[in-house]
């Protein structure tokens, strides 16, 4: 081995290193940030080594580093132009959307390959990148439709029509045929071309019956297809660093699906079915035509504010609204007057995972507040109000007792403090479609208002009561 190609491992390996830092310090909200910065500062010296190794391995045309450079600079300063624009609300639909981008260049990459080197292809290149194409176009694919259905272009409940899983029965057939073709030692560019064809068409038919309700795992699982299908490109190019990166992220990805599925009480293949839940039904005043309680701002203050423990449970409704600073000001509102505060964060709460974790990080709410589901259960029989913004099912205590579409699901144990007030704009469903009993129980109180504007009432409510 030349000193040139031990540089080059010895670098691969520093920015492997700095890939497993990374994703270990990204287990705490605290330290997140930081692992983020080191994962990216190890992705830029693979980068740099990979264009080194281009430039003494490969005699690459001028024109091609003409393209490179356009290609980078049109890419990079779109991502971060998009990264720096986009609402927290819509961080999931934004990495769909980079999910996709990531199935879909790794796939490019075989593709590229095959054509390159059609009609001496080795066999075990073959073998690599007919993975490499199944997995990344099924995530491309699919990573495009669940974004769509994040962003409301598509509908989220489940799309499905008679006759749908023979469709894709017959879809899988011919992909499987048309890959046992290439791997019998077929090198007809034509057949790789209706492969990707015929995968595209099962990407979009695996997401299209998924409702809104599985959308975090499913966002989850594609990461990790994303990364699989990374690991794939790297042993059809022999390229350690995107091996190592591609396989970092898919085993992440796949570890990170297992614990959502497990949070929803649903298992993987579950969710692939599809058919659970689309967010969009109201459903009527409460169970059985139980009557909620209603409350106005002056009077949800007064519990807030002379009670000693307070634990707030935030939901995509509060992301909706952007409420995540009115949410501090109102806690630094009831810290001053000596109420203990904290924040019950369920692991499937918002559209992806960590969703809340990031919105309340967002307004600088202090990490030791943000506590787990596990942690954060035995506390609610001490707490005195449970605030409970924009959460539907990760709260509805029906999830207890068999014969409901969650049940089973793991739930914050609101129920179990001595009072429950709930900012919602309305009565509707969450993304099960049933009704929450939790509204219905005589220690809850609906203060009927957007999560922003009933916050903001609370804390000026609260403000009234200084020195009362």
């Amino acid at each position: 081995m030349s000193t040139f190609d031990s540089v080059v491992a010895l670098l691969y390996l520093l920015a492997a290193i700095g890939f497993v830092v990374g994703l270990h310090l990204m287990n705490s909200p605290a330290t997140a940030v930081r692992g983020n910065r080191i994962s990216t500062v190890a992705m830029a010296i693979a980068v740099a080594v990979t264009l080194a190794v281009m430039a003494n391995d490969y005699h690459v045309h001028p024109a091609g580093w003409a393209v490179l450079a356009a290609g980078t600079a049109i890419g990079g300063g779109g991502g971060l132009r998009v990264a720096r624009r986009v609402k927290l609300t819509d961080i999931p639909q934004l990495v769909s959307v980079f999910n996709a981008v990531g199935g879909g260049a790794a796939a490019l990459v075989a593709v590229n390959d095959f054509v390159r080197l059609s009609p001496h292809i080795p066999t075990r290149a073959d073998v690599t990148t007919v993975l490499d194409v199944v997995i990344g176009v099924v995530t491309f694919t699919g990573s495009i439709v669940a974004a769509g259905k994040l962003q409301g272009l598509v509908s989220g409940a489940p799309v499905v029509w008679k006759g749908s899983r023979a469709t894709n029965g017959v879809l899988g057939a011919a992909a499987l045929g048309l890959a046992a073709y290439i791997l019998s030692g077929s090198q007809n560019v034509a057949v790789l071309g209706a492969l990707c064809a015929v995968l595209a068409v099962i990407g979009v038919l695996l997401v299209l019956p998924i409702g809104g309700a599985d959308m975090p795992v499913v966002i989850s699982l594609l990461n990790a297809f994303t990364g699989t299908a990374v690991a794939m490109a790297g042993f059809v190019i022999e390229n350690s660093g995107l091996i190592i990166a591609g396989a970092l992220v898919g085993a992440s990805g796949t570890i990170l699906t297992k614990l959502m599925a497990d949070a929803m009480n649903r298992s993987v293949l579950a969710i692939i079915a599809g058919g659970f839940g689309t967010g969009e039904a109201a459903g009527p005043v409460g169970p059985g035509g139980a009557s909620v309680q209603p409350i106005q701002a002056d009077d949800a203050a007064i519990q807030l504010a002379y009670a000693s423990k307070v634990v707030i449970v935030p939901g995509y409704g509060l992301a909706a609204a952007q409420a995540q600073h009115e949410v501090r000001a109102l806690a630094d509102l009831l810290e001053e007057r000596g109420v203990e505060v904290s924040y019950a964060i369920h692991p499937v709460a918002g559209r992806m995972p960590g969703h809340m974790n990031v919105l309340l990080a967002e307004a600088n709410v202090p990490y030791p507040q943000l506590k787990e589901m596990s942690d954060i259960n035995p506390e609610f029989p001490l707490t005195d109000v449970a605030l409970v913004i924009g959460a539907n099912d990760v709260v509805n205590p029906a999830a207890r007792r068999p014969g409901t579409p969650i049940s089973g699901m793991p739930i914050l144990d609101v129920d179990q403090a001595r009072s429950v007030i709930v900012i919602k704009r309305s009565m509707s469903a969450g993304y099960s479609g049933i009704d929450n009993e939790l509204y219905t129980d005589p220690k809850t109180h609906m203060l009927f208002a957007d999560a922003k504007a009933g916050l903001a009432d609370l804390a000026s409510a609260v403000k009234a009561l200084v020195g009362t």
